[in-house]
């Protein structure tokens, strides 16, 4: 059967999930080629539009920060290896989509897209996207209808797969979260996704200005911003790995 099929697929794009990715590195690269953003920006509309990327970018990761700030243990993790739910998220921002870190990722990796300017590299992105997290879910929604059964069904039912259901202008069946927000929680567990924004997109800078003019060094916002990112990464993966500081029960 076709699910069955598709499932398959779900199951090994989700094992690979932290590699498959990088097959959108030849349309990147094809962008840089096409795109005259580089070599027409500059002064502050070319300042304004990187804001505007990075801004676009930590909107997504904004949206993965306010699930796992909420999220039990066993739940909402980056997992690669197996599917694994100690309970069923239902509250929050899973009463208004079922892959809310999902939505977050679209935006995060199209603010990183949206640096090149390019309609092209952004409408490839959005179906890759699409066929790719399609199979995802249709993987993981496999695994928790089979253990959680009914609940699941009427959860599914009732909430939207990604995109959040509006409802005269306010988001629709909005439930409140079980659990208080957590920093602790966010700063271990997200503290490569705020990185990863922040070094993709000084990579796209840099290569940018190789681009444009032979310049391959950053400006001193820039280095101030991969600096900063560098120092957080280091300084929270030190802090995970070697102490107990971040950690909380039941989180």
């Amino acid at each position: 059967m076709l699910k069955d099929d598709l499932i398959r697929q779900g199951d090994f794009l989700f094992r690979w999930r932290g590699w498959v990715p990088l097959l959108m590195l030849p349309v990147v690269a094809l962008g840089f080629m096409q795109t005259n953003y580089y070599t027409d920006a500059s002064g502050q509309y070319g300042e304004a539009w990187k804001v505007l990327c990075f801004i676009v970018a930590l909107s997504g990761l904004a949206v993965r920060v306010l699930v796992v700030g909420r999220a039990p243990s066993g739940t909402s993790g980056r997992i690669t290896k197996h599917q694994k739910a100690t309970r069923l998220n239902t509250t929050g921002l899973y009463s208004l989509c079922r892959n809310p870190l999902y939505f977050g990722n679209f935006f995060m990796n199209f603010g990183v897209l949206l640096f090149l300017n390019s309609f092209f590299v952004l409408a490839i992105y959005t179906l890759f996207f699409w066929l790719y997290y399609e199979r995802i879910i249709l993987r993981e929604e496999d695994f928790l209808e089979g253990k959680f059964g009914d609940e699941y069904r009427e959860w599914a039912a009732r909430t939207p797969v990604i995109v959040p259901r509006f409802s005269n202008c306010r988001f629709s069946g909005w439930t409140p979260a079980d659990l208080p927000f957590s920093w602790r929680t966010v700063l271990r567990r997200e503290y490569t996704g705020l990185f990863a924004v922040i070094l993709a997109l000084t990579a796209m800078e840099m290569i940018g200005g190789l681009l444009a003019g032979g310049n391959f060094s950053l400006g001193g916002g820039w280095r101030a911003v991969f600096v900063f990112g560098l120092a957080a990464y280091i300084t929270l993966r030190s802090l995970k790995k070697y102490t107990r500081v971040l950690h909380e029960a039941g989180r």
